[in-house]
């Protein structure tokens, strides 16, 4: 069975552009990279989870607010590694310095036997769509142009 998520990219109309709210993974791997490490906030569905359900629980546990408002469905895709994306975007506006993200444990430093706690989101941040392009996961890439074609028919 493959392993699907559900995400939602927010977006927002600033200063006549539209922008996109990015998430960077927290953690060691992650530490370090910038250009296309973002992505939006996104998790595994819960068994019979549907997937905008699953949407808005992984924005609230990734950025500590609840998702409130319509979702337009982006539609499918998959990533490098094989795992399924289902994503909806979300007309909105987030404070980046409101960021409250849960937490994962992982053994660090490898082989270390100790457990150490990070946030599964390090930092948020509002990207006008060309730059976005360059910060995103390439595999997440083709969402910016489907948002880009949706808010053209007027969601």
């Amino acid at each position: 069975m493959p392993i699907i998520s559900a995400g939602i990219l927010m977006y927002r109309q600033h200063e006549g552009a539209v922008q996109v709210l990015l998430a960077h993974p927290g953690g060691p791997f992650w530490r370090r990279r910038d250009e296309g490490a973002w992505m939006l906030p996104k998790g595994e569905l819960l068994p019979g989870e549907e997937a905008e359900a699953a949407a808005r629980r992984e924005f609230e546990e990734e950025l500590g607010v609840p998702a409130v408002g319509p979702l337009h469905p982006l539609g499918r895709l998959r990533q490098r590694g094989g795992k399924w994306v289902e994503a909806f975007a979300l007309e909105g506006d987030f404070d980046p310095d409101a960021l409250r993200s849960n937490l994962f444990e992982l053994e660090w430093p490898p082989h270390s036997g100790q457990r150490a706690s990070f946030p599964e989101i390090d930092r948020v941040a509002w990207f006008a769509l060309a730059p976005a392009r360059g910060k995103i996961l390439p595999s997440q890439e083709a969402l910016l142009d489907r948002l880009e074609a949706g808010l053209a028919r007027g969601w």
